[in-house]
């Protein structure tokens, strides 16, 4: 039986490299916004060096990922 659930871990865990590879991949590629494309607020340099392809202010990110909208969303 552990065999089972080994490999089955094994899987997961390849999956999840695979997927962590393609976000970071596709951040790569996009270029930091200046400006937070939520409150238009100039998004500081140690941002955009800590999280590559951010678009938005720290405020601006917090309140997206406290209540899981932004101001585009109706």
């Amino acid at each position: 039986m552990p065999d089972i659930f080994d490999r089955d871990a094994e899987l997961e865990e390849r999956q999840r490299a695979y997927w962590l590879q393609r976000q970071k991949e596709k951040t790569e590629y996009a270029p930091p916004a200046f400006e937070c494309e939520e409150c238009g607020d100039p998004i500081p340099e140690a941002r955009r060096q800590a999280v590559p392809a951010c678009r938005t202010c720290i405020a601006c990110q917090q309140e997206i990922e406290q209540y899981g909208k932004t101001c585009f969303t109706p």
